[in-house]
């Protein structure tokens, strides 16, 4: 068990203005209009629901009792809401939505470790595109996912995890042997280089995606959308990339 804590941040030029508004924005979004997470209707009105993107249109379906197996207590689950934006714009909002507090917990872990070097690296306005670009592509590919493998169209996918696998794609790229600090077995730190504590991130997402694919029930993680959006970030970060980077950076270039 690793959990990554930090990074050395002793080369970073700015203030990582655009990660902060992007983790009080994801936060804030969680609080008051999910309310903790409790507010489901809102969730299945604004998150990601593939049939919709395909099809260009709004579904709404029915709520349904679902049975918690261990406890045997049965709960009603809201079915699709409508949904009062474009619904091509649910490709957005998901991305700022998350379905619980060790969700949005680990995300932002992962943004705020990650994100203010590439935003220092390729600028405060070219991040903000950057991140968002990463997070459309992350969805579309779990779109495209959904329908070749067969699995449920009708299953709303949200969170920023596709967004931050661009920005961790980025990250290893512009900073491949940069310290990552990682909390082991909750004993005791150790650094290891970038490349290699992504690196086993992004295998951990091939590996469990590979045992997803295929199947009808694709589980509650959109691995899919995590390969697409780290994918994504290695593709596009030298486009966005406009600044002086550091000489290790200038030196894979």
């Amino acid at each position: 068990m690793f959990i990554p804590i930090g990074d050395d941040n002793r080369d970073r030029r700015s203030t990582p203005v655009i990660n902060y508004l992007l983790i009080f924005l994801n936060v804030f979004v969680f609080i008051y209009y999910q309310d903790w997470g409790h507010n489901l209707h809102f969730t299945y009105a604004y998150a990601t629901v593939p049939a919709e993107i395909m099809t260009g249109h709004d579904i709404v379906t029915q709520s349904h009792i679902v049975e918690d197996p261990a406890t045997g207590q049965a709960f009603e689950v809201p079915g699709l809401q409508v949904t009062n934006i474009p619904i091509f714009f649910t490709l957005l909002t998901s991305m700022f939505m998350h379905g619980g507090i060790a969700h949005i917990a680990g995300n932002m872990l992962f943004l705020w470790i990650a994100g203010d070097n590439v935003e220092d690296a390729v600028g405060h306005t070219r991040y903000f595109f950057f991140y968002l670009l990463c997070g459309i592509i992350s969805g579309l590919s779990h779109v495209l996912i959904t329908y070749y493998f067969s699995q449920d169209a009708l299953t709303p996918s949200l969170g920023a995890s596709g967004a931050i696998s661009g920005i961790l794609g980025g990250y290893i790229l512009l900073f491949p042997r940069k310290k990552v600090y990682i909390w082991l077995f909750f004993f005791f730190t150790i650094a290891v280089p970038a490349f290699l504590a992504v690196g086993l991130w992004f295998l951990f997402q091939i590996i469990d995606g590979l045992g997803m694919l295929g199947g009808q029930n694709p589980g509650s993680v959109a691995y899919g959308a995590h390969i697409g959006g780290f994918v994504a970030g290695l593709l596009l970060v030298k486009v966005f990339a406009k600044r002086s980077l550091p000489n290790e950076v200038e030196s894979r270039w």
